[in-house]
This record gives C-alpha cells, structure tokens and sequence, in this order.
C-alpha cells in the first residue's frame, strides 16, 4: 500500500512536522491494541508461542513486521482477505501429492534455518522475470524489508538436482503452528510443479515435528492468483470469518457473506432508504483503508474501512460504515490527518484525506432508523441556514 503523495506533502513530511514517533513494543509484550480490519506491529521479537496466537488471530509476517488486514486493493478494484489454515492431525496426502512426490523423487531435498545467499537471490531473480505478478525486490526485501533484525524462527525447504540448488521454500515455525511464507525456483524445472511441491514438502514436515496448524496466508475470492492454496489443504483447509473471529470448515465459506459484499449490501439498501426520503447519497471506496499497514503509522489507529456513504447535504467527513463484527450501521464523524494535493482518478474513489475516526455520533442495526435520523438533520440544518439568512 502507498499513500499518494504530491511534491511538498508527502508522509514523511507529515510524520515530521507532527513530531510523530512510533509506540516502543517490546518483543516480550504481545499486545492488540484494537479490533482493526488493518494493523501492523514492529515487535524487537516474536517467540514460538506468541507467533501461534498471532497466526490463530489471522495476522502474517511482513519483512520483519507482522500484519493483518481484511481488505485489499488490487488496481483500484477491492477484495476480500480470507485467512487460511490447515489443520495438520487432519490432513491426508491426497492424489496430487502422491503423484508430485513420486515425479519429483530424484530431488535432494535439505531442510534448514533460512539465510540469504547469491545462489538464492539469482534463483529469486530469474523466478521474479518469469511470473505474471509483482514479486519482492528480492530474498533479503522479502525476508527483512529495510530491518537488520531477525524476529522469526525462519526454516527453508531446498531442492537440489545433483549438486544444482533448483528451488527454495521459506516457513517460519511457532510452537503449535508454522506459516508459509514463499515459493520460488528456478524457472528451467516449471513442469515439476516445484511451487506446490515445496509446500506439500513443509506440510509434511511441520507434521513431523508435531505442529497443529499451517497457515498458508490468504486466499481473494475473485482473483484467481491465490486459488491454489485451496486445493492444498483438500477437505480439511479453514477460513477465519471476520465477524465472529473464528476459524470454519471452508466448506462453509460463501463469497455472499464474505465481509466486503456484506458491507456494500447493508450500505445499498441504506441508500434506497435515504433515496425515498429525498437524500441523496453516495457510496466511496476509500483509498487510505489500508494505511494502518504502514509501520510508520503503527498506534496511530486510522479510520479503515474500505467502503462507506456519504450524503450530498452533510459534511465529508461524517461517512456512514457498516461493520460487519457488531452488525450495525455507524454513523462516524472522522478527522483528517494528512491532505493529498492531487486528484484522485476514480469519480468513486475517496482519496482526499487520511481520515481518522473521532466519535460515532449515532449506531443502529436499522438502514430505515438510520435514514430518517439523517433526514432529520439535514432538515434542521436546512432551516438553520433559511433562519440565518433571513
């Protein structure tokens, strides 16, 4: 996520002008500070158990940073996140498993703590030229962005063929639970499959050691990119539903109550409400959603939701969310901490202001509640300035 920056406003000005700093969290502390749909933490350390707890509440590694998030943004388009985990006392090799393992049989395979070498930055490099997706920089962004620390328990998978590295498979392991982190190889061996290989390689290892889970990150339902991690897992794979906070056989899973068509649904129907009364409204997108993602804003806590209403007649930055964890509609009053001096390029796209929340000014489970308490202000607002005027 990249904030839009003109010449003379960029984030980094902000953060200076403001004398703003980022909260010390010590590695020994394990802390939420929120319910957030977007949040990232910058622990000096990250012990087994911690790790566990982190991935159960669907958080991920980001460099040395660990992060979790609801929403994405993909070329202006927005998706779900839907966290994933496979329960290994349950999972059974299935069919392509066999077939790769036998296929791939003449591969040494060497399991070690990771570490960055030249051979695997030019593995990293060639597989980087030849996938359709934007990769990391390289190992070393991947692994550790711009820190020189090591917070992970970080394992690798390597595939040799004779004396030839091939492939590499990075894993950070907890105590009870171990979470995929990439896949790469060199681009020459496609037709093994090696991808999904080496995370059949770290199933079957974590399993050895006793792991209970492995969680292979996120699928986006609509963007086919992350659909293999569902063939992976088989029948026993889970989702993390955002509103309960609690993992299900993702056999359950249904793109209709995923959070993101949740919200717009409750947000539409409010708008036909408004709409009968004469309101009229508006439903954004909101660029900065993710901004809490950025570690040097961790604490500040900023407004997150990637949709929400605005009516004509009432100030910007008053926007109508609907959340998804208490299934109500807020009626918030925001404020702005940073101003972008450029235009965004979507007529639906609210890029303006980095918002944070500031007060609900009123919640309610009803659309129709909600209307005619809009309305009703609108219209006092109206006559306050007919008064005014006269």
């Amino acid at each position: 996520m990249q904030l839009r920056t003109g010449q003379d406003d960029t984030l980094s000005a902000w953060l200076t002008v403001n004398s703003w700093h980022p909260p010390f969290l010590s590695g020994k502390v394990f802390v939420f500070l929120m319910t957030m749909f977007a949040q990232v933490q910058c622990p000096d350390f990250i012990p087994g158990d911690q790790l566990d707890r982190y991935l159960d509440r669907g958080w991920f590694r980001m460099g040395q940073t660990i992060f979790t998030t609801s929403f994405l943004n993909f070329k202006s388009q927005f998706y779900n996140a839907i966290w994933l985990r496979i329960p290994l006392d349950k999972f059974i090799p299935g069919t392509t498993q066999k077939k790769l393992f036998k296929r791939n049989s003449r591969f040494k395979i060497v399991i070690q703590k990771a570490e960055v070498t030249s051979e695997k930055e030019a593995i990293f490099s060639a597989y980087r030229q030849s996938v359709s997706f934007e990769a990391s920089a390289s190992v070393r962004t991947l692994l550790y962005g711009r820190s020189d620390k090591d917070i992970y328990n970080t394992q690798e998978v390597n595939l040799y063929d004779g004396d030839k590295l091939i492939a590499v498979g990075v894993f950070d392991v907890g105590k009870k639970s171990a979470a995929g982190i990439s896949s790469f190889y060199d681009p020459s061996y496609k037709k093994f499959s090696l991808g999904k290989y080496l995370i059949y390689l770290k199933l079957e290892y974590c399993k050895k050691l006793g792991i209970e889970y492995f969680y292979p990150g996120y699928f986006v339902p609509g963007y086919p990119l992350f659909d293999y991690k569902l063939d992976v897992g088989g029948e026993c794979l889970e989702f993390l539903e955002s509103s309960t906070q609690t993992w299900k056989p993702i056999s359950g899973f249904s793109a209709e109550g995923s959070p993101l068509h949740v919200m717009t649904t409750k947000l539409e129907t409010l708008q036909q409400c408004l709409s009968d009364l004469g309101v009229v409204s508006k439903i954004m997108k909101y660029e900065f959603f993710d901004a809490n993602l950025i570690p040097e804003l961790e604490g500040i806590v900023l407004f997150d939701y990637p949709i929400f209403l605005s009516c004509n007649d009432l100030p910007e930055e008053t926007p109508v969310v609907f959340d998804v964890r208490d299934n109500l509609f807020h009626w918030t009053r925001c404020k702005s901490v940073w101003a972008s001096s450029t235009a965004g390029s979507h007529p639906d796209m609210y890029s303006t202001h980095v918002l944070k929340h500031d007060q609900d000014l009123f919640t309610t489970p009803s659309p129709s509640t909600l209307a005619n308490i809009i309305s009703d202000e609108i219209a006092v607002s109206r006559n306050f300035l007919r008064t005014k005027i006269i």
